[in-house]
């Protein structure tokens, strides 16, 4: 039989000083948060009305002075962007570095990963320590052996060689993420699957894809925005005739020193492709962080 007591003391509610203490926490910290966001726009803002004005008022003044002058605002800047042709086309040449580079790095890296997860093979574990340790290699030192094995193999200043640079650079973040993302997904579900009679290539594609969607574009993420604004690998093994467009636009300033509304619109466009990616899969990023936080 249950003994009920009603002298059982209820649970103390808060006070109203502390109530209030809460409350005003919670406030600064919201405003801390916004104004945080607003420092961290800024530049983009900036970047965007310096793209919006003349090149006359660029060089007489701030792009805050547009809030003052609104009547300053103009799109010639960008007319006069896309009626040049190396800077278009260096759009194009971007995105067929990007894309194929970001492609495969998802693809090998997702089997490079399953295998290292589930597959029992001869040194297996340092086959995988062997990758780990190529996460440290910095781009750098490779830049010199690189170019001249490319050039032995003819692919030197070529858009096929800045691809193959950039995958083989990108897989060893590739196959780490995402092995021990797969490494996580429960054993039982996969033997089940091959109870089923799924064989492996049936059970990497109909379970463990699926199931590592979220890292998936967390890593694809990654990969584009690092190809699509990289440089340094651009400028040394891109053609320098049909370059991507940082090197174009690196190029711009060479041979047009006071050309600062072309570069202002330039690289505003070439950060608008980048930051559509990122929240076209935004929800899919948050999930593979979350599901990696967790984990």
């Amino acid at each position: 039989m249950t003994t009920i007591h009603p002298h059982t003391a209820a649970p103390a509610r808060p006070s109203m000083p502390a109530r209030i203490a809460s409350r005003a926490g919670g406030g600064l910290l919201r405003l801390l948060l916004v104004l945080t966001g607003l420092l961290w726009l800024t530049p983009t803002v900036g970047l965007l009305l310096s793209s919006l004005r003349d090149r006359s008022d660029i060089a007489a003044s701030g792009w805050w002075q547009v809030f003052v002058h609104p009547a300053q605002l103009t799109t010639s800047s960008y007319s006069t962007l896309f009626h040049n042709s190396k800077v278009t086309h260096s759009l194009l040449t971007t995105a067929l570095i990007t894309v194929p580079a970001t492609v495969l790095v998802i693809v090998i890296g997702a089997l490079a990963g399953y295998a290292f997860a589930w597959l029992d093979f001869p040194g297996r574990d340092g086959w995988f320590m062997v990758v780990v340790g190529l996460l440290v290699v910095p781009v750098q030192v490779a830049l010199i052996p690189v170019a001249k094995l490319f050039n032995a193999l003819g692919i030197f200043e070529t858009t096929l060689g800045v691809v193959l640079f950039h995958t083989a650079f990108g897989l060893p973040f590739a196959v780490f993420l995402l092995r021990n993302f797969f490494a996580e997904i429960p054993r039982e579900l996969l033997e089940a699957a091959r109870l089923d009679g799924a064989g492996e290539l049936r059970l990497f594609t109909r379970v463990v894809l699926p199931l590592g969607g979220p890292a998936i574009a967390s890593l694809g993420i990654f990969q584009f925005l690092w190809v699509w604004n990289d440089m340094l690998v651009a400028l040394i093994f891109a053609d320098s005739g049909n370059p991507p467009i940082t090197v174009a636009l690196q190029q711009q300033v060479r041979q047009f020193g006071d050309n600062v509304d072309i570069l202002a619109s330039g690289a505003f466009l070439s950060m608008v492709i980048p930051l559509a990616v990122f929240f076209a899969f935004q929800r899919q990023f948050v999930s593979g962080v979350m599901a990696g936080a967790v984990k």
